[in-house]
């Protein structure tokens, strides 16, 4: 099998595995959040952590994706049409991580992390 169809064939099987990611993310994600509210019978509570499932669900497989389209456009058929085409799908796609990050940390990624019981950079716990 020549090599172009190989990596033509890796590149599908990474787009079917972020398919599948995004689709059995979400089923978990929406299974386990059915039994919490079963159990508890409390939408609200549950929601915020469903959507974090599935948002994380979504960046996984955006991820997968991309790589993916990477691996088809540079590896098998680099034209400079292709390459500004595959430009444009990781700018879209990026964007849309970003936005999800940004949805399920609620800050932006290059800030830094709230410490517990702190109120936002540079605090420190009370002794």
């Amino acid at each position: 099998m020549p090599t172009r169809e190989i990596i033509q064939h890796v590149g599908t099987l990474l787009d079917l595995a972020g398919v599948v990611v995004i689709a059995v993310g979400v089923a978990i994600a929406t299974v386990v959040f059915g039994l919490r509210w079963w159990r508890t019978r409390q939408v609200v509570d549950h929601y915020r952590s469903y959507r974090q499932g599935v948002g994380r669900a979504i960046l996984l497989g955006l991820e997968l994706l991309v790589a993916g389209d990477i691996i088809r456009t540079v590896a098998v058929s680099p034209t400079f049409t292709s390459v500004g085409v595959l430009a444009l799908i990781v700018l879209v796609r990026t964007f849309l991580s970003v936005s999800l990050q940004v949805e399920l940390d609620g800050r932006w990624p290059w800030q830094g992390k709230v410490p517990i019981g702190g109120s936002g950079v540079g605090s420190r716990p009370e002794r």
